[in-house]
């Protein structure tokens, strides 16, 4: 038969007569059986089963006898192997498979028990006697075949094992006996419970034994699929993978207790690592924990990222130190033009450290303003020592685990910055810049500076604790060095650990040495261009130093070098000749000139005064304006100041009343009728301090008596009620803020006559330096015809 027929259409009647009593029979060794009314396909290879095949076919009209072993693992079955029930089949289709054996699809027709053996050698042959089922119609018979078909439905359902086919077919069949051996048919239970079935002729009882097995398959399925959704619920909260590797984890244990690959490996690595007894011991216990603990527990995580912490933190990797001073005075001379003071003193710390074997060496704290080079003066130490180079940004933290670490119990945590840091260099003894020191802020998360302290203190840092390892770190042997804008704003306990080194900043000859040296070069090659391309002479360069910027350092030069460079890229791009730059067209490139090289007044005139201060981006030049007013005395201060300069204005005043006194009866008549508004210029700009207190007085005397100031000259200094002028700070930042604004002569208090030692050659060679111990002094030398002229004509 080619075409494959629907079970409805081998279920036939089959009279008794019609089928042959001696038969062939196939012993099968599958845990299926074929029962009558249903369909089945067969695999058939043995010899024994192939002759009986070939012979159902020649001589038995297609019809086989059926029999099961009752051990299927026996391969040759004597007929004592085999049950005494069988199904007598008809052979419905046959095909050979690519294997040389055949594929048969029977249709079951009748049971039939075996009478006697008629052949058992080549093929086995017996004499059967058909059995029928016993069946009496009746109502309790036609609810079991309901029941039945309805438990058999929903066991369909459960387990989605069976084409939609099976399902219309019970669908479709109410007769109990055909029912009862489809149901059979397709039950998933033990070969003996289905012989016994098989041999159950009484069709009410074998509805009643499927009934039973039915609810108990149906149970378990339910019991399953509860289980099912409750795991897969459970997966759903965590993650499919995660369960599944967990479930291979417990049964792996469970079968061979063999330890967890990862837990080896790292144990390993833990012995081969140089580590300190404690970091070991910790790092070991730490292990033991992980070995305990489910293997992607979030603990598991933070316990296996603090191991990789551990093991990847170098303890004992050092660089060994190349230290020649010679060399090392050409790598600061190469690397730094200028900055005498600062490299004569880096030269004197290396050299300490060459000689002496203590590693207690101070900390150096580099202090100026933005653009000076404090950072690359670090990096130069790093290079003279051929130690690696690390840099920590401080500026604007607030949390005291940036330097500390945080500890593990929160979520996310991290060792500090000095940890970090050297993770990344991957040595203990690195040179590490600590920059802007002095922008660290204090709040509820506690105080970056405090925890410097520890770091930097060379008492203590030989045991410095981060919270995230909690083992004791030796930071002895690591150089700290630190950067800071101003130094008033580091408290005084971080300050006192410091050697603290000032960075007043850069003559025009220096930047004009540092742009030639250093900017220049880099900058035409990140910019593609060289000599061939674009010319720059040095007088453009002299002009770009003092018409477009006003500095202490070099950074807003380096900018309009760039700004120049870019512009000169995209003439070159365009006419693709070389560019020539000059005095005459450098405003075609940079615009309008921000500054002149002389800010110094034109002419002398009443009441403006120039004063000198100090910020934190270096010295720089201020102008004090004072106008007389219809009034009583009174003063008024505009130009956003801060409380000391409120004083500083309020002290002037008193002083001026009394010089005016002493001077002319008559001007103080004058002074009592004028308001006196003073005025400082940029007010958007906040200023504060002491030292413009003379610079104040000197512009009231000249607007109450009328007396113009030289304009060429400029001042500093504190000023007391009794007329003394009191030393200030900044001195030479001030004085070279005077001469690149033009101004050759200031007016400093005598007592700073020693801060003008440190003044560059440079400077001095123009500057003209008048010293004042009191506020005549000052009057004597900027009014124009001195104290003399204030209460008469000159």
């Amino acid at each position: 038969m080619s075409e494959k027929k629907t079970i409805e259409d081998f279920i036939e009647k089959v009279n008794k007569d019609t089928i042959p009593n001696k038969l062939p029979a196939i012993a099968t060794r599958t845990r299926m059986i074929t029962y009558p009314n249903s369909v089945s396909p067969m695999y058939i290879g043995r010899e024994k089963s192939l002759k009986a095949l070939e012979l159902a076919l020649s001589k038995h009209n297609n019809y086989i006898f059926l029999i099961s072993q009752k051990d299927i693992e026996v391969e040759e079955p004597n007929v004592k192997d085999l049950f005494r029930v069988g199904v007598v089949a008809r052979i419905v289709q046959l095909s050979k498979t690519p294997s040389g054996d055949y594929k048969i699809i029977v249709e079951g027709i009748k049971r039939a028990k075996i009478k006697k053996t008629i052949s058992k050698e080549k093929y086995f042959m017996f004499d059967l006697e058909l059995m029928d089922s016993k069946i009496k119609e009746n109502k309790l018979v036609t609810a079991l075949a309901r029941k039945v078909k309805h438990l058999f439905q929903k066991y369909l359902e459960l387990t989605k094992k069976f084409p939609q086919e099976a399902l219309f077919t019970i669908e479709e069949t109410n007769d109990p006996e055909i029912l009862s051996d489809l149901v059979a048919s397709v039950l998933p239970i033990e070969l003996n419970e289905k012989q016994e079935i098989l041999e159950t002729l009484n069709t009410k009882k074998r509805l009643e034994q499927e009934l039973e097995i039915l609810t108990r398959e149906i149970e378990l399925l339910e019991i399953e699929e509860k289980l099912e959704k409750e795991v897969r619920e459970n997966i759903e909260k965590t993650q499919k993978e995660y369960y599944l590797k967990e479930k291979l984890s417990v049964i792996q244990k469970q079968l061979n207790g063999e330890a967890d690959e990862e837990i080896v490996e790292l144990k390993n690595k833990i012995n081969e690592k140089k580590l300190p007894d404690e970091a070991k011991e910790k790092a070991l216990k730490e292990l033991e924990r992980l070995s305990k603990m489910s293997t992607y527990s979030p603990e598991a995580n933070v316990i296996r990222t603090y191991l990789d912490w551990i093991l990847e933190f170098p303890w004992y990797e050092k660089t060994e130190d190349t230290l020649k001073i010679n060399q090392a005075k050409k790598v600061l001379e190469s690397n730094h033009s200028g900055l005498e003071e600062p490299k004569e003193r880096i030269l004197e710390y290396l050299a300490v450290r060459k000689l002496s074997k203590n590693t207690k060496t101070p900390i150096l704290c580099f202090v100026g303003a933005p653009g000076v080079g404090k950072t690359t003066l670090g990096k130069s130490i790093a290079q003279a020592l051929g130690r690696k180079f690390g840099r920590i940004s401080l500026g604007g933290i607030r949390d005291e685990s940036e330097i500390r670490g945080h500890r593990r119990t929160y979520v996310g945590a991290m060792p500090g910055r000095i940890v970090q840091t050297l993770r990344k260099v991957k040595v203990i003894n690195p040179v590490i810049v600590l920059d802007e020191i002095d922008k660290m802020n204090t709040s509820f998360q506690g105080d970056p500076a405090a925890a410097l302290l520890e770091v930097l203190d060379p008492e203590q840092n030989t045991a410095f604790v981060d919270h995230y390892f909690e083992l004791p770190i030796d930071l002895s042997d690591t150089i700290f060095v630190t950067t800071a804008n101003v130094i008033h704003t580091v408290p005084p306990a971080l300050r006192d650990r410091m050697e603290i080194i000032y960075i007043s900043g850069y003559t025009n000859i220096e930047k004009l040495k540092i742009a030639k040296k250093h900017i220049l070069p880099q900058l035409l090659k990140e910019h593609g261009l060289d000599d061939e391309k674009i010319s720059i002479t040095s007088n453009a360069l002299k002009n770009i130093i003092s018409d477009y910027t006003r500095e202490a350092g070099v950074r807003i030069l380096k900018q309009q070098i760039s700004k120049l460079l870019r512009k000169s890229a995209l003439k070159y791009t365009s006419t693709n000749e070389k560019v020539k730059i000059t005095n005459k067209n450098l405003s075609e490139f940079l615009g309008p000139k921000p500054f002149f090289s002389s800010e110094k007044n034109e002419k002398p005139e009443v009441g403006v005064v120039t004063g000198l201060a100090w910020t934190a981006y270096g010295g720089t030049t201020l102008e004090v304006e004072v106008i007389t007013i219809p009034g009583k005395g009174k003063l008024i201060s505009t130009g956003q100041l801060g409380d000391v300069m409120k004083e500083s204005t309020q002290i002037a005043l008193n002083l001026s009343r009394k010089i005016i006194e002493e001077i002319d009866e008559k001007l103080l008549e004058k002074f009592d009728k004028k308001d006196f508004h003073i005025h400082f210029p940029e007010g958007a700009v906040p200023k504060d301090g002491p030292s413009a207190g003379v610079t104040i007085t000197t512009a009231l005397i000249s607007s109450i008596s009328k007396k113009k100031v030289r304009n060429d000259i400029a001042m500093t200094g504190e000023i007391t009620l009794r007329g003394k002028v009191l030393p200030i700070g900044g001195v030479k930042e001030k004085v070279i803020s005077a001469y690149r604004a033009g101004i050759y002569e200031v007016i400093l208090p005598e007592a700073n006559k020693k801060d003008v030692e440190k003044i560059p050659e440079e400077v001095m060679k123009k500057m003209k330096i008048n010293f004042a111990k009191t506020i005549d002094d000052v009057l004597n030398i900027a009014l124009i015809g001195g104290l003399e002229c204030v209460s008469k004509e000159c």
